[in-house]
């Protein structure tokens, strides 16, 4: 079939249809549509549809050989993580850090505070040894701190429970009562 035969109304209903897809099944629908209306020609794709002709050759390619293509981004997504470059300063932080942190007082949690802040730990890497190019930037540092269980926060320290209204009267009985003073005798 001929492109001639498609109205814009057509051209752009085919568009949207591809745009609603992904991956392997657009680069399909491409190559499909490039082969009805464009004589399998990736270049005639693009100027009609407006997509491009390396993913429609890719399409093609695909149609053609019955191969799917399969994309690795989770290989090649971004910087790895800091503890994973120096795994030796990694583990001289975790000392430093499990050295200045405290448990939760209530014990409601597993969350490590440390009173540690971001400068200090980095201070505290350069006395170590650790190299100055192995060393984050603060900001970075507590990021990784935290990455690593432990909150930069002020250590709460336990509070006592609140006074109840029983309390003073508790209290008052003892003393008329005696109490434990009553043990005594006074001379």
């Amino acid at each position: 079939m001929n492109n001639e035969n498609l109205s814009d109304s057509h051209i752009e209903d085919i568009r949207e249809a591809a745009k609603k897809m992904t991956g392997h099944t657009r680069r399909r629908f491409q190559a499909e549509m490039a082969q009805k209306y464009c004589d399998g020609n990736a270049r005639k794709a693009e100027s009609l549809f407006g997509w491009g002709r390396e993913t429609v050759a890719l399409g093609l390619n695909e149609v053609r050989s019955g191969f799917e293509c399969i994309a690795a981004l989770a290989g090649r997504n971004g910087r790895k993580l800091w503890e994973t470059k120096y795994p030796d300063a990694a583990k001289s932080l975790l000392t430093i850090a499990e050295e200045h942190s405290q448990q939760d007082p209530t014990f409601n949690s597993t969350i490590s505070y440390t009173r540690l802040t971001a400068n200090s730990a980095v201070e505290e890497l350069k006395k170590r040894g650790i190299s100055k190019g192995e060393i984050p930037p603060p900001r970075t540092m507590s990021e990784i701190l935290n990455r690593m269980g432990f909150r930069l926060r002020k250590v709460l320290k336990a509070k006592p429970l609140k006074k109840v209204p029983e309390t003073d009267q508790i209290f008052s009985n003892i003393k008329d009562s005696g109490g434990a003073d009553s043990s005594k005798k006074k001379d």
